[in-house]
């Protein structure tokens, strides 16, 4: 071997470790997963620290045709979500903040993976294999989603994933026996993809080594026209029933037609519509704060909503596995500073969390929430975004 040739091997064995070691380098800070032919790509940074010093990230996931989601594993929230309007310019349809230290401190939910215990719970109490068990009481005298701190308050372990159908996020979470005082070791995966059909999906799974009781949802307030309220976005809900509620808003155990009532949403119908009459229910929530029961039979992923925003043409399909509908009308939004110093009122986002039915464990005639060792809690939930109108969708 020559030593000019030895010489250019040794310049591009140079040339290649400087490579290695700029890319070592920018991993500590951030880093860029693109998956080859499919233009979906995912990008990982700092997004800040909360208030005990502990660093959280923030992903950035974007499909091949160039929609966004924006989630951190702090509470595996959905920070922000970017989807086209009809002249197919991008805007954010969530609501939240901007750090860390906000999602800690802030109370309404904002886009997070909401357990042990989706919902609420009466008294905070129930009873599983006949020992008692005493929750923390964190709404109005009853437990709810999960508690002083939930699912919503720490942090998950992220990887990034490459998938076929898109980019994903798969966040795991142990939760140890007596957390928030729920019994047995329960590991949860929750996987975000967002695939090349427009779709930000959620598949959960859960495990446990002793009898508990699982409800997880997603709590993202949508806003499909970006900002002001969302009294003119249409919904259609796939759910010719309802959960009534007491003074508190527990289910009186009732599954009550919406026919003839305010909750009747089997037609498209405005979401301001109706919400401002004389009903017993829409006083008791200040407006849409229920549980609606889907019309379907068995666990199998299905159709359970349509929202439609008119001014901008957004359209959002909601798919799920679950029984269950929580559709929320952002009643106890007042005047909280948000995203770029947004500040949001009452009506200024919408919630619909799929899940099993609230305070089930109290009540054996609604669908189970117990989980067993040996057994998997899995739940699908799937929101599709379309612009109406536009012919040629993905």
């Amino acid at each position: 071997m020559t030593e000019k040739y030895q010489t250019r091997i040794g310049r591009k064995a140079l040339s290649a470790l400087a490579f290695t070691l700029i890319l070592l380098t920018l991993e500590g800070s951030s880093s860029a997963l693109m998956h080859q032919g499919s233009g979906s790509r995912i990008e990982k940074r700092l997004f800040g620290k909360l208030a005990d010093g502990t660093a959280v990230d923030l992903y950035t996931l974007t499909n091949k045709n160039g929609l966004v989601a924006e989630i951190t594993n702090y509470g595996g929230t959905v920070v922000r979500l970017k989807t086209p309007d009809a002249e197919g310019k991008l805007g954010d349809v969530v609501l939240g903040y901007d750090t860390p230290q906000e999602y800690e401190s802030g109370t309404s939910y904002f886009g997070a993976l909401i357990g042990r215990f989706a919902n609420r719970i009466a008294g905070g109490k129930f009873t599983l294999n006949g020992v008692d068990y005493q929750l923390a009481k964190n709404n109005d005298g009853n437990h709810l989603h999960g508690g002083i701190r939930g699912f919503d308050k720490v942090v998950w372990q992220a990887q990034e994933l490459r998938r076929p159908d898109g980019v994903a996020l798969r966040l795991t979470y142990l939760s140890r026996d007596g957390e928030e005082s729920y019994p047995g070791n329960l590991s949860v995966t929750a996987i975000y993809v967002l695939t090349n059909k427009n779709e930000l999906r959620v598949d959960y799974t859960a495990n446990t080594d002793k009898d508990t009781i699982v409800n997880l949802t997603h709590h993202s307030y949508f806003n499909l026209a970006g900002k002001g309220n969302v009294l003119r976005h249409e919904l259609k809900l796939n759910a010719s029933r309802f959960t009534p509620v007491d003074a508190t808003l527990i289910p009186t155990g009732e599954l009550k037609t919406v026919r003839g009532t305010p909750f009747d949403f089997t037609r498209s119908t405005t979401i301001g519509s109706r919400i401002g009459q004389v009903d017993e229910q829409l006083t008791r929530g200040r407006g849409y704060d229920h549980n609606f029961v889907l019309d379907k039979g068995g666990k199998q992923l299905s159709l359970a909503a349509v929202v439609f925003e008119p001014t901008s043409r957004r359209q959002m399909e909601v798919w799920t596995t679950e029984p269950g509908m929580q559709f929320y009308s952002g009643n106890f939004l007042d005047g909280v500073r948000g995203k770029g110093d947004d500040v949001y009122n009452q009506r200024d986002g919408f919630c619909l969390e799929a899940q099993h039915y609230p305070d089930s464990p109290n009540r054996p005639e609604f669908p189970s929430t117990v989980l067993k060792p040996g057994k998997q809690y899995r739940q699908t939930t799937i929101y599709r975004f379309l612009v109406r109108g536009v012919q040629k969708q993905p």
